[in-house]
């Protein structure tokens, strides 16, 4: 093999790896299984790519490892139980475009709270420790608690129900295989916000600004831009991003505590990662392939579940050390 085909492999393979995953469980699992499965798993990537997206920005950007994230998920969450609780009368009718409805206006009332949540955090605690790592783990780290405690004073201690709208509990079929209808619904929210954040990044002015400033905010700064104002347009987009993660896995689970965004850290940095560090492409991949790895594994071999991601994660890391796709590669 030429040394020029060795390369386009080398470039291509990271985007292969989820379909390969995806027929590699087909007979392992049966035609039936496989689909309801899949679904759930690209339903679970979805979601987390949602709640991971944005601390893979901060990151790129910033250079700031922000271990508060979880406080941003778990506001959203929050958030959409209260907005949820007053359009109860929109959400038990069984009419799908109320039902809708009322989730659209818990997803803005999500992302507008953790992005508000996420300008006084930066401008109160982030921007006093940038270039300061040990710093920025320590002072996000006691934020991240004083939060939480905050939404105990706010919400209370206890777990609240976040049931789904009447018009989402039900399954569509499709063939023999039962698939939840909010599950397409959390989907096609998630790839549609993909899609909007890669046409930002990739056609926008301020998307291109987000990607020199990642590879030389140097460079950025000499042409006449305020990388700060950057900073922090970044910064309520990423927690933004988090609050909407964090309402639509609420409401996948249909219970809110305190916890919700803590039980999510671990994966959120395994997809980082996985992803590269700063890579919103390789957080999309990345984050499939934890929710996929996620359903199949606990189909096939429950006792190994729970341990299956950080598997994944050592894998790939022996063959790509820097994750599937680093910046320095796109």
């Amino acid at each position: 093999m030429s040394r020029e085909w060795r390369d386009r492999l080398q470039q291509w393979a990271p985007y292969a790896v989820t379909p390969v995953l995806i027929l590699a469980a087909l007979p392992a699992m049966g035609m039936g299984p496989w689909l309801t499965l899949t679904i759930a798993g690209l339903t679970m990537g979805m979601m987390l790519f949602l709640m991971a997206s944005g601390l893979t920005l901060i990151f790129g950007l910033m250079d700031v490892l922000n271990f508060a994230h979880a406080a941003f998920i778990t506001t959203g969450a929050y958030v959409a139980v209260s907005v949820l609780g007053r359009l109860a009368g929109w959400t038990t009718e069984s009419s799908l475009a109320l039902n809708l409805a009322a989730l659209l206006l818990a997803l803005l009332a999500a992302a507008a709270a953790s992005g508000a949540l996420g300008f006084v955090f930066e401008q109160i605690i982030i921007r006093r420790v940038y270039g300061a790592p040990l710093r920025q783990i320590l002072i996000t780290v006691g934020a991240l608690i004083v939060i939480e405690q905050l939404i105990i004073v706010v919400w209370g201690p206890d777990a609240i129900p976040l049931p789904k709208p009447a018009g989402l509990r039900g399954s569509v079929f499709l063939g023999s295989s039962p698939i939840e209808t909010y599950r397409l619904v959390a989907l096609c929210v998630g790839l549609v916000i993909a899609a909007v954040m890669q046409i930002v990044l990739t056609r926008t002015r301020i998307g291109v600004l987000v990607r020199a400033g990642v590879e030389d905010r140097e460079m950025v700064e000499s042409l006449g831009y305020h990388i700060r104002r950057l900073f922090i347009g970044v910064f309520i987009a990423g927690t933004a991003l988090a609050g909407v993660g964090g309402m639509m896995w609420g409401q996948y689970q249909t219970l809110v505590n305190s916890q919700i965004g803590d039980s999510m850290t671990v994966l959120v940095f395994i997809i980082l990662i996985i992803g590269g560090l700063g890579s919103v492409s390789g957080c999309f991949i990345g984050a499939i392939l934890v929710g996929l790895t996620n359903n199949y594994v606990e189909f096939l071999a429950p006792k190994l579940a729970l341990g299956s991601n950080i598997l994944l994660m050592v894998l790939i890391l022996m063959w790509r050390p820097r994750g599937l796709l680093p910046i320095s590669e796109q």
